[in-house]
């Protein structure tokens, strides 16, 4: 049995029903809102067909059907050519609106992420740019309090990652002046990745520099490496986590906190991202999920580049009954947006 002309548009036809209602389609609801030139009977018997060939499933006994995730896959296929190649109507609109008080990366993903949620209605998140490949412009120490130093540590396309340091002691500001300026002199240049491996060479260096060595440097800097070298390489923005309560699908309390929980966990975000592709855009439909709490979502990714390089992805994840035309359209332009205001504000080659 194969999909013919009549099978594939009662099947869209139920998918665009079931996506605006969330209520199992029964075929005389499909003959009387949408013009197929057949009678409810005969819609009902290529229901069935459709059943037998995977594409919909009857909750209950008595009620209509709805679509299964071998039916959203087939519908997202054949929306592809128009999906891949779609933009959001106002894209200008949301670039203005997500550059507005971005003067900061940290900025432009809360901004990005917040309008993406907004637009969709879905829980949103952007993971920021990897560190591994960064590399270290300038190291600032700043005084806040007597026992806490904040150590600002200022990469490549003015990435700016905070850790906060507890002192035994505390430590003049002159000193941390000093101390921030043998820093940068000696990390100047080298990749995130790399500290690990030549801290221990640059604290004998400072060790034996006559210059810079102090007691309040020679205290520090093997706990200063240390936490350089620690530091959490994983960063993710979400918003409208809690969306997810609005649809008739969370009714379940224990089925919503799951969800919650899950996509609140830094590294479920980091394992759920590994499964993705490598193309600009990906698309994950339920059961295609390796993770069990969204066996019932459909995640939509798309990566954002500087300088043609891949360095994040944005996205969302929703019930598998999303509108995709709209959200995929929605998620790429988003991320085209952020591509192009990165490249526009950090980029090296338009700084030079």
């Amino acid at each position: 049995m194969s999909l013919d002309k009549r099978k594939v548009k009662i099947l869209k036809a139920i998918i665009t029903s079931y996506i605006d209602n969330a209520e199992a389609v029964g075929s005389r609801t499909i003959s009387k809102k949408y013009e197929l030139g057949v009678s409810p009977a005969t819609i009902r018997n290529e229901m069935s067909d459709l059943e037998d060939m995977g594409y919909l499933v009857q909750p209950h006994t008595s009620s209509g059907r709805i679509p299964t995730d071998k039916a959203y896959r087939y519908y997202v296929n054949d929306l592809w050519e128009k999906i891949k190649s779609s933009r959001h109507p106002n894209l200008a609109q949301l670039r203005k609106i997500i550059e507005e008080k971005s003067n900061e990366l940290d900025e432009l993903f809360k901004n990005s992420v917040r309008i993406l949620s907004q637009f969709t209605r879905y829980t949103s998140f952007v993971v920021a740019p990897q560190l591994k490949q960064s590399v270290i412009k300038r190291i600032q120490l700043v005084p806040v309090s007597e026992h806490k130093v904040l150590m600002l540590i200022i990469l490549q396309a003015n990435i700016v990652k905070q850790v906060m340091l507890r002192l035994n002691s505390p430590i003049p500001f002159d000193q941390l002046e000093k101390i921030s300026a043998s820093l940068s002199e000696r990390m100047y240049g080298y990749k995130m990745e790399d500290i690990d491996t030549i801290k221990d060479t640059i604290i004998k260096e400072l060790y034996i520099s006559k210059e810079t060595s102090s007691d309040a440097l020679m205290e520090i800097l093997p706990y200063l490496m240390e936490q350089i070298a620690k530091l959490d390489d994983l960063n993710v923005y979400s918003d409208g986590i809690t969306n997810i309560l609005d649809l008739p699908e969370y009714n379940d309390v224990v089925k919503a906190r799951e969800f919650i929980s899950f996509v609140e966990d830094k590294s479920s975000f980091a394992k759920l991202l590994q499964h993705t592709g490598d193309s600009d855009l990906d698309i994950c439909i339920g059961s295609e999920n390796k993770h069990l709490e969204l066996k019932d979502c459909s995640l939509i990714t798309a990566t954002y580049k500087l300088n043609g390089k891949l360095i994040g992805r944005i996205g969302v994840i929703g019930p598998t009954r999303m509108d995709y035309d709209n959200v995929i359209s929605t998620v790429k332009s988003i991320s085209d947006a952020i591509s192009d205001i990165i490249n526009q504000n950090y980029s090296i080659e338009n700084k030079e």
